[in-house]
């Protein structure tokens, strides 16, 4: 068997938005976000990933994953590789377009039901040293939760090290294949969970159709590509601060040597009782700086 990199987009989507495979999806938010008893998850409607704005000239954004359960609740799960520029800013955006887009104006609140948005990430992003963190709206003094419509929860992958042996729970099972899948060849012994063994069967890249490899394969092309765009504009931009840098230190270099030669006539000058008005004007320097000398 040869399993496919789950972080890869193409990948990913296939995996977690499959319509025809939601077990494993279900099976991934429950372990996720520790539901239990009458809170577990039992069927999901997989949405479409955009999100499109409620005004003209609005963003629209998009998703990895989108679904809602039987009580409305939306879930958004997002995997991100590489480190982007507002990072936070991003995924409360995400979380809020998806949150106000249940009703239209006029409509009741109470008719509002929670999102939850669960960010799959490659680089670290906050100081928990644990790889699985969640964030709510809390009150700073008493840790009172009173807005819980909206919760976000975080796995960071380079904090996760378990070995196969060290797969105790559902959810380390989980990041366990999506961290290590691509470098294994069978599913392992401890995997009982049937949405990860679901998984596990669709990463199988012998169950990949030519044109989804294709498609998978130009996912690594791109991302290749941009690094190589990324590490060529870092390279002009030193190289042409290090110009901009030789420039300045030539001109200064420049203004440097003519202040010296301008103060060593001025001082022959005012050693021969020249006026010191003629001294400026044709030295450059003041008249203060001449009677200094």
């Amino acid at each position: 068997m040869k399993f496919v990199d789950v972080t890869n987009d193409v990948a990913f989507k296939k995996i977690f938005g499959n319509e025809n495979k939601k077990i494993s999806l279900i099976s991934f938010l429950n372990a996720v976000l520790d539901l239990k008893n009458n809170d577990i998850i039992t069927d999901v409607s997989i949405k479409t990933p955009y999100q499109l704005p409620k005004y003209q000239g609005g963003k629209t954004t998009i998703v990895d994953v989108k679904a809602t359960d039987l009580q409305g609740n939306t879930f958004i799960v997002e995997m991100q590789v590489a480190e982007v520029k507002d990072f936070d800013k991003r995924v409360l955006y995400y979380a809020s377009q998806s949150y106000t887009d249940q009703i239209e104006r006029g409509d009741l609140y109470p008719n509002l039901r929670p999102t939850f948005f669960i960010g799959i990430l490659n680089f670290e992003a906050t100081q928990n040293p644990h790889y699985l963190s969640r964030h709510k709206i809390l009150d700073n003094e008493t840790g009172e939760n009173v807005i819980k419509n909206m919760e976000f929860t975080f796995i960071e992958l380079s904090k996760f090290n378990n070995q196969i042996n060290q797969l105790n729970t559902v959810i380390e099972q989980w990041i366990y294949f999506i961290k290590n899948a691509e470098n294994l060849t069978f599913v392992p012994e401890v995997i009982t969970d049937k949405g990860l063994i679901t998984a596990f069967d669709v990463a199988d890249k012998h169950n990949w159709t030519k044109q989804e490899l294709e498609d998978y394969n130009k996912i690594f092309i791109r991302e290749q590509d941009e690094r190589g765009r990324f590490e060529l504009g870092m390279e002009r931009a030193e190289k042409r601060g290090m110009e901009i840098g030789e420039a300045r230190g030539e001109a200064r270099g420049e203004v440097k040597g003519e202040r010296k030669n301008s103060i060593k006539i001025a001082s022959k000058l005012k050693a021969a009782g020249m006026d010191f008005s003629f001294i400026a004007e044709t030295t450059g320097l003041s008249i203060q700086e001449i009677e200094k000398l």
